[in-house]
């Protein structure tokens, strides 16, 4: 059985005090998630994260490590599937342009609503757990 490997982040802005999250919708199906990818090479998994936010986006983020949740699951090809996911703050006033390959829309949502809008239930408790943490950081400052 294969591993792959993916990494990315649950990105962020702040806007009137509250956080806002970046979810895309990929080219190829109906699937909502958060900017990631395939670990390439020797990358490590925060590299990995920065390059995809990156290619997907064209945000340069910077990544909070201190915060790191993973997903592991099998997929339908036998393979089994570890996604690593950091979260990142960027500017309220950040300009998106996707990549149109890979990305058929974006969006900016509400917890309430990135819940709803992503696809799968991992990614949705994945969404609750950052949340938590991304608000409390928010409140600290």
């Amino acid at each position: 059985m294969t591993t792959e490997v993916a990494s990315g982040a649950v990105v962020y802005r702040v806007q009137n005090g509250k956080p806002e999250y970046l979810l895309l919708k990929s080219a190829t199906s109906n699937f909502w998630g958060f900017p990631k990818g395939h670990v390439e090479g020797n990358e490590k998994l925060d590299e990995t994260a920065i390059r995809e936010i990156r290619e997907e986006t064209q945000l340069h983020v910077s990544l909070d490590t201190s915060y790191h949740d993973e997903l592991k699951y099998e997929l339908p090809n036998g393979n089994h599937k570890e996604v690593h996911l950091f979260v990142s703050e960027v500017p309220a006033d950040v300009q998106i342009k996707k990549q149109d390959v890979e990305i058929s829309d974006f969006g900016w949502f509400d917890e309430d609503q990135a819940v709803e809008r992503l696809t799968y239930d991992n990614l949705k408790q994945l969404m609750k757990r950052a949340h938590q943490y991304i608000s409390a950081k928010i409140a600290a400052n």
